[in-house]
């Protein structure tokens, strides 16, 4: 796409306590619309291959013994659902909001419905503005590592941009969790202003597809054109 709060404090941590447990496995086990290509997930950690995937059963019953080990567990981990609708996906993507401190409100966009319809849905972006965008989204039933969020641009059928946030990993929680980009300034000039096309991605180390949606932007020289 063209303040630490406890959200991110938590995914940070989560993230930590993936790789001491990860590393504890490797030491003793050596044995051997559109998803996103191959190669664009490449691009993001070149040479980098997930571990092996460990549910939330078996993170909390490992190293039992290890009482440090165990309190680390518990103040990462939290409290978790007691009770997860086993038709859920284990990670949902709710809502993408386009967020410019000079723009006359925040713009959502509802990812919970038809996603065919937002090809329709388009916002407007005023040139040479700064903008963030934010994620919003649940994690249900796992702990899902390297969430990645990737925005590929298009305009009249080219792409002219390409963004791969890293977005971090997450355990379940009853409450949503918030990604938030850093911040970027809109092009411009007549030659940017115009329609463009957005393919979303949502995935993480696993390449699993989480959400891939397409919407539309377009670039003005107002908010209101």
């Amino acid at each position: 796409m063209l303040g630490l709060d406890a959200c991110e404090l938590g995914a940070q941590l989560l993230e930590l306590l993936r790789l001491a447990l990860c590393a504890r496995v490797l030491l003793t086990d050596k044995e051997g619309g559109q998803l996103p290509p191959d190669e664009v997930l490449d691009e993001a950690v070149p040479g980098y291959r997930a571990p092996g995937r460990k549910s939330l059963l078996e993170i909390q019953q490992l190293d039992p013994d290890d009482e440090s080990l165990a309190k680390y567990k518990r103040v990462l981990l939290g409290s978790l659902p007691l009770a997860v609708d086993p038709s859920l996906p284990n990670v949902q993507v709710t809502r993408l909001t386009l967020m410019s401190e000079q723009a006359p409100g925040p713009m959502t966009m509802d990812l919970t419905g038809e996603l065919a319809a937002l090809k329709k849905q388009v916002f407007v972006l005023k040139e040479g503005v700064d903008y963030k965008v934010k994620i919003t989204f649940k994690v249900n039933k796992e702990i899902v590592s390297g969430l990645k969020c990737l925005h590929h641009t298009y305009r009249r059928g080219l792409r002219v941009d390409k963004a791969v946030y890293m977005v971090g990993s997450y355990g379940p929680s009853t409450q949503e969790y918030e990604f938030v980009t850093p911040v970027e300034e809109a092009p411009r000039g007549a030659l940017v202003r115009g329609a463009y096309v957005v393919t979303s991605f949502f995935t993480d180390d696993d390449r699993a597809d989480h959400l891939s949606w397409e919407w539309g932007l377009h670039i003005c020289q107002d908010w209101k054109s």
